[in-house]
């Protein structure tokens, strides 16, 4: 982040930016087999997901740089295990769930 120039907030959105498209198609293909989902139904719901996982990894990162004085990169560390938690919860319960028969 430093040795670019960028500040730590641009880095953090560039990052998780990239990583989305690529963690659609391996959450439906691979981690949550929804080979049967409908493409279009699932997408706003993982964007849902997604924003809702990006919204509480970003606000306990300032929570931990701005008020706790926790380093940029421990910070960045730690919310992306806040991050995993609630995406995968969210994507489990409600993007890609499994229809009973």
């Amino acid at each position: 982040m430093n040795g670019l120039g960028i500040n730590y907030v641009w880095s953090n959105v560039a990052g998780y930016a990239a990583a989305l498209i690529n963690n659609f198609f391996w959450s439906k293909y691979w981690i949550f087999t929804s080979k049967a989902g409908s493409f279009w139904r699932e997408i706003p719901l993982f964007l849902i997901a997604f924003a809702c996982a990006y919204g509480a990894q970003f606000l306990a990162l300032l929570f931990m740089v701005e008020l706790l004085s926790v380093n940029e990169y421990l910070a960045q560390f730690i919310g992306l295990f806040v991050y995993g938690a609630v995406n995968f919860i969210m994507n489990k319960k409600v993007t890609f769930q499994k229809k009973e028969p």
